[in-house]
């Protein structure tokens, strides 16, 4: 494998001004020290003390140890203030000729916006009632050699904050929130599940078989072994034979990777839960689905309600349920019955619509291709898309009152997918089946269609229990609750084509 160059050298003079300063800095002695031991939170000192009287503080000193980096300063002779911010936020200090004496703020004269120092001192309330650390004694930490976005500015080139996200996060409040949000949303489904008695496990990243979906894998290889491995598209089948070995209700928060484009919607390496629990069908999951989402807002956001993109989407709501033709019909009535229940109509409609499909499909192929490129963006309500033909679900039990279609549904809300689930196929028979009409697919040239699982058959002849199963976005799902317009909002590091 290539590696990547270094860097350019920079030339910059504020850096070269900073590494002068860090030159100085290593002739006294230790210049990255660690022995600061920080004992309080700016922000929530603030909080805590914002509404205490200035002159109970001044008669009853609190002592404090905070530390930070410099986001503001302003040195004004013998007085100087600053703005640290840590995980919590930001507090304000006060650094004087007096307190901690002439020869460290001279030394804090010279420190940087980034730097990041350790304080110790006690609380006091200037003039305007901020509450602000009165410093007895200041170090420096770390020294920061590159300067920060312009303040008032930020960092708003896109492309630079997904690349940079370490500066996104110092700069950007918004950015910060979205991430503290992103780890809520997911505790508060891990804890839905969790009260509900569900385990959860973790199944292999690097399989010799992808399964679970139909996508397109990334390959590696394992030296020992000399041996091809995929990297997981899916936990599916991992989870399903833990409900025939007696986990009966299982889940996994756990990433997935999929060798596909890259949009506002996809990133090749993203984020799911998957979910299994045995005596149940979809019915059951769309429930389950619904309460949890609503759970999961009134946790995170306090409140049933959020708004994406201007519009506003109700939690509490009952969602709409309908089938791939009753959605095409609803919002393209021309779309009669004819037309969706002729193959050779559809086929001249998405020929006409210069829509991509795949010859080899039947008319159920058909129709869901028609779907996803006329109908599933217009879906912004909270909507179930049930009863998925079987030809395009090839691990859904098919339905008891039409085995041309499956016991299956996808989840849209803004437009996109969110989640997909059905009752699971549990006959080894109809299973391997499938799988080997998978294969005759890919080897006619389909490269997301599925592998034969010999295993997987092999556990399904021990016997699965009448189950059933969904996989969650939540990346997308994050964007909602955040209301960010694109995956690489949410997405910490999101993939990026080389600097």
């Amino acid at each position: 494998m290539d590696e990547q160059p270094p860097p350019p050298h920079d030339t910059n003079p504020i850096i070269e001004e900073r590494r002068a300063k860090l030159k100085a800095l290593r002739a006294k002695g230790v210049a990255y020290p660690n022995d600061f031991g920080r004992q309080n939170l700016g922000a929530e000192l603030v909080e805590k003390y914002e509404n205490t009287d200035r002159d109970f503080l001044d008669l009853n000193p609190v002592a404090v140890k905070v530390a930070g980096r410099i986001m503001l300063k302003r040195v004004m002779g013998k007085a100087s203030f600053a703005t640290i911010q840590d995980m919590s936020g930001q507090i304000q200090i006060y650094v004087t000729d007096s307190y901690p004496g002439k020869e460290q703020h001279a030394a804090f004269k010279h420190y940087d916006i980034g730097d990041i120092i350790g304080v110790d001192g006690v609380l006091f309330k200037t003039k305007t009632d901020e509450v602000t650390v009165r410093v007895n004694a200041l170090r420096l930490l770390a020294k920061s050699l590159r300067p920060l976005p312009e303040k008032f500015h930020g960092l708003t080139d896109q492309e630079i904050k997904y690349r940079q996200r370490y500066v996104d996060l110092i700069v950007n409040e918004e950015s910060r929130r979205v991430f503290v949000q992103r780890s809520r949303i997911i505790q508060a489904f891990r804890n839905f599940l969790l009260e509900r008695r569900y385990l959860e496990v973790e199944t292999p990243m690097m399989q010799p078989i992808p399964g679970g979906a139909a996508a397109r894998p990334f390959v590696t290889h394992h030296n020992a072994l000399d041996m091809q491995l995929y990297l997981r598209i899916a936990p599916e089948l991992y989870l399903k034979r833990l409900i025939v070995g007696g986990f009966e209700k299982v889940f996994e928060i756990n990433r997935n990777f999929r060798n596909e484009g890259i949009s506002t919607r996809h990133n090749p390496e993203f984020t799911m839960l998957e979910f299994y629990v045995a005596y149940v069908d979809y019915e059951f999951l769309m429930v389950t689905i619904q309460q949890m989402l609503l759970e999961a807002a009134q946790s995170v956001l306090g409140m049933s309600k959020v708004t994406y993109q201007g519009r506003e989407i109700d939690f509490e709501k009952p969602y709409e349920r309908l089938t791939i033709t009753g959605a095409i019909k609803k919002y393209h009535p021309e779309y009669t019955d004819t037309v969706l229940g002729d193959r050779a109509m559809l086929i001249a409609k998405l020929t006409e619509l210069g829509i991509t499909y795949k010859p080899e499909d039947g008319i159920g192929g058909l129709q869901l291709t028609l779907f996803e490129n006329t109908t599933e963006s217009l879906l912004f309500e909270p909507t179930y898309i049930i009863d998925y033909p079987a030809e395009v679900s090839p691990l859904a039990r098919r339905s008891g009152r039409n085995p041309d279609i499956t016991e299956r549904f996808e989840l849209y809300i803004a437009g996109r997918e969110i989640a997909n689930g059905f009752s699971e196929l549990n006959d080894p028979d109809d299973q391997a089946a499938r799988f080997k009409e998978q294969v005759r697919q890919k080897e006619a040239g389909d490269a997301e269609a599925m592998h034969y699982d010999a295993d997987y058959i092999r556990a399904l002849e021990y016997g699965l229990p009448p189950c059933a199963g969904a996989g969650i976005g939540i990346d997308r799902l994050v964007m909602l609750f955040t209301d960010s317009p694109s995956i690489r909002d949410v997405i910490l590091f999101p993939l990026l084509r080389p600097e």
